[in-house]
């Protein structure tokens, strides 16, 4: 019979495990993120079998059932730890939860991953036997005006997903093999549970936002389609006719083009204008810049990420910047993530010296991307004089409007089709697309196009059942404009005073409902971001 430890033992023995814990996470997390940065940037073989070497290295270690048992025992018998030692080992043990499936499995994962991801990464779309970036293509679609042309390049922009749609599904399959080892339904239930929801409670949230922003969408869609019917000079809109070829984005406005404001500059110039807004609310984002990626080169991702290399002041982002509104947002948002990374109480435990969920730091991310059509922060940042800002307001209202309700109902294809994909792999996908968008989006299904569309989105492979969080992250960008901002009183020092002690600071020190309810007054909720687009609503009428 083993004897009862001594008061404080258990502590002792918690603490000496997490403190070699911590050595050991520091060591792998470096070496895993910075040969992922290395793939990323330089897109050979080499360098993305480096980067899955070192994942599956974190998952190896984690996978120690001894290791496992040995802090769940300790997690239970420490109940005089300190909150943060506490919520630490916690954060810890869900590592190890996740790892408890066998190694020849995980590899199979994680090798079929970077396959994919490196396929994406490096395939270039043809289009009349020439090779093109998404960028040139979107560039592309933006300008063209005859419809056929349109769908031409639209279907380059979806060539990527017949390359990997059978992968992908080969590993949905594998994902649920390892879910179902861990005693999970799938692979979303698993995951969204690692991510602390509980599904109903996610799915829920999802579902009133589509009941509370139908009426809203259907009103707003059918005024866009008007104007896309006169423009293009065809009696049915078609998915080629949005600018997005996910109709993730609003087309540019009729009434204003946004890339007026950026007009006659440079790439450098958009990464300028970023630096000195971040400055004005307190944020030297120098130490971020200098060892970040920010445009476009042979082999390159073609999109954008932050990443916070090691815990302790490297934080890059990668950029493929042009001149346009559309990569201001985007470096705004970019340098939103990591100036949260970089504000991060470095005193914390390694493995929570992070941001609070992903939700918050996409929600912070995408409350500064938009200030980019901002019409405000284009007078301080772009020169805009008053008159015109004022003039151009309400059309950027609108804007704001239709990329708001856009970017929602785009969320809830992403996260019902997701959740549908895990749940039976075996489907029709191509037809469940279909339905899926034609079901929150409005778009025609396209029922004689048997293509994986689905399948060019990226997000499926590099991010797993994560799209959800870009919404909730938009519901937590509300209610921090409707406290922090508020409570700034319009100083832009003092709101980034806020969101360096009240966002930034905590990192993942608390559970996010308890967190997000200290930040922001209230518990996370659809009620600040649907107050919003009711506002907007009724001043465009």
């Amino acid at each position: 019979m083993t004897s009862r430890l001594v008061a404080g033992e258990a502590e002792e023995r918690l603490a000496n495990f997490m403190k070699q814990y911590q050595e050991d996470y520091k060591r792998m997390y470096c070496e895993s993120s910075y040969a992922w940065w290395d793939s990323a940037i330089l897109g050979s073989k080499e360098a993305f079998e480096r980067s899955a070497a070192a994942t599956l290295a974190i998952s190896k270690y984690h996978s120690d059932a001894q290791k496992y048992e040995e802090l769940k025992r300790l997690r239970a018998e420490a109940q005089n730890a300190t909150p943060l030692e506490k919520r630490a080992a916690y954060v810890a043990e869900r590592e190890f939860e996740q790892a408890q499936i066998p190694h020849e499995l995980n590899e199979k994962i994680v090798n079929l991953s970077s396959e994919i991801e490196q396929i994406f990464q490096t395939q270039r779309a043809t289009l009349q036997d020439v090779e093109y970036t998404n960028n040139e293509l979107l560039a592309m679609l933006e300008k063209e005006t005859n419809s056929q042309k349109r769908y031409e390049i639209w279907d380059a922009l979806k060539q990527v997903g017949e390359l990997v749609a059978p992968k992908m599904i080969e590993l949905a399959k594998l994902r649920n093999e390892a879910a179902v080892k861990l005693g999970y339904k799938n692979y979303w239930e698993m995951t969204v549970s690692f991510q602390e929801f509980n599904p109903d409670e996610l799915i829920a949230i999802f579902e009133e936002l589509d009941r509370l922003t139908a009426p809203y969408f259907c009103k707003m869609k059918s005024k866009l389609d008007s104007e896309l019917r006169e423009k293009f000079g065809v009696e049915k809109i078609m998915p080629w006719h949005y600018d997005n070829p996910f109709f993730q984005q609003a087309p540019p406005s009729a009434k204003v083009n946004a890339n007026e404001f950026y007009a006659g500059i440079t790439g450098q110039d958009i990464v300028d204008v970023a630096s000195r807004y971040y400055a004005t609310l307190g944020f030297d984002v120098s130490p971020i810049l200098k060892n970040s990626d920010l445009f476009e080169k042979e082999g390159k991702s073609q999109h954008g990420f932050a990443n916070d290399m090691n815990r302790e002041g490297d934080v890059r982002i990668l950029c493929n910047i042009k001149p346009d509104a559309e990569w201001m947002d985007t470096q705004l948002h970019e340098l939103g993530h990591g100036i949260y990374d970089y504000n991060l109480d470095r005193s914390l435990p390694y493995n929570i010296r992070s941001v609070s969920h992903i939700f918050t730091t996409e929600g912070i991310a995408m409350l500064f991307g938009a200030k980019a059509r901002d019409p405000q922060w284009l007078i301080e940042n772009r020169n805009v004089t008053p008159e015109r800002a004022k003039e151009v307001a309400p059309a950027l209202m609108e804007q704001r409007l239709r990329e708001q309700l856009i970017f929602c109902r785009w969320t809830l294809v992403m996260t019902f089709f997701e959740k549908a994909l895990y749940e039976n792999p075996d489907q029709d996908l191509n037809r469940l697309w279909g339905e899926t968008t034609a079901r929150y989006q409005h778009l025609d299904p396209l029922m004689n196009r048997n293509k994986a569309d689905w399948a060019a989105k990226p997000h499926f492979v590099i991010a797993p059942v994560y799209y959800h969080n870009y919404m909730l992250g938009e519901l937590f960008g509300a209610q921090v404009r409707k406290s922090l901002e508020a409570q700034a009183q319009n100083d832009p020092q003092e709101f980034g005073r806020l969101l360096r002690e009240k966002v930034f600071q905590p990192g993942d020190s608390l559970p996010w409902q308890e967190f997000v309810k200290n930040a922001t007054g209230e518990p996370l909720s659809v009620n600040a971001f649907i107050s919003e687009l009711e506002e907007a609503d009724s001043a465009i009428e």
